[in-house]
């Protein structure tokens, strides 16, 4: 049986609110809880640092992907089970990408929502089918969701562009949206 992967997009920095840094610890967890391997952008700073902790303190596997110009600003987590440091951004995106099953998007800023619209144009132009999922902590994702909406109302994109991804109010959610399209966590031994 091969490990499924689930990259995690979410903010080099902590935010202000403390629930977000509750769910990302929260988010590794559940990660290791069924076996899914973590793939992120390798940074141990911010909500980045929380997930990637969290997620080797319970066992996950951890996948880093992280540009040789981003290592001191985002401190290169290199005890993970594979560290990866690529040329640029672009390059770690489409590694990360191409590493996971399906995408996790936490709160964060500008590099968040670049890396969400940049898989949701490729789901848009049929390039990919995997799930993308907004976990909508306190509300978070609503102003991007009511952005995307008027998007479509201006006639800038399809209807179908709010079926390309699934927002999740909270991280048992979430974890049923990923068994829905992974499958179920292995038994325990």
């Amino acid at each position: 049986m091969s490990v499924h992967s689930v990259c995690v997009f979410c903010g080099a920095r902590p935010g202000r609110n403390p629930a977000h840094a509750v769910v990302a610890r929260a988010t590794g967890a559940m990660l290791a809880r069924n076996g899914w391997r973590l793939v992120y952008g390798a940074g141990d700073v911010g909500l980045m640092g929380e997930v990637a902790r969290s997620a080797q303190a319970e066992g996950a596997a951890t996948f880093g992907v992280i540009p040789v110009h981003l290592m001191r600003a985002e401190v290169g987590k290199r005890d993970l089970t594979r560290f990866v440091v690529t040329e640029d951004m672009h390059e770690r995106k489409k590694v990360m990408f191409m590493n996971s099953d399906a995408v996790v998007v936490l709160p964060g800023g500008a590099g968040s929502l670049d890396e969400f619209f940049e898989v949701l144009t490729w789901a848009q132009i049929g390039l990919h089918r995997k799930p993308i999922l907004l976990l909508d902590v306190e509300g978070y994702w609503q102003p991007l969701n009511a952005l995307i909406d008027h998007i479509v109302a201006e006639g800038f994109a399809d209807a179908s562009v709010r079926s390309l991804y699934a927002t999740v109010p909270d991280v048992p959610t979430l974890e049923t949206a990923l068994n829905d399209v992974l499958g179920q966590p292995p038994a325990p031994a």
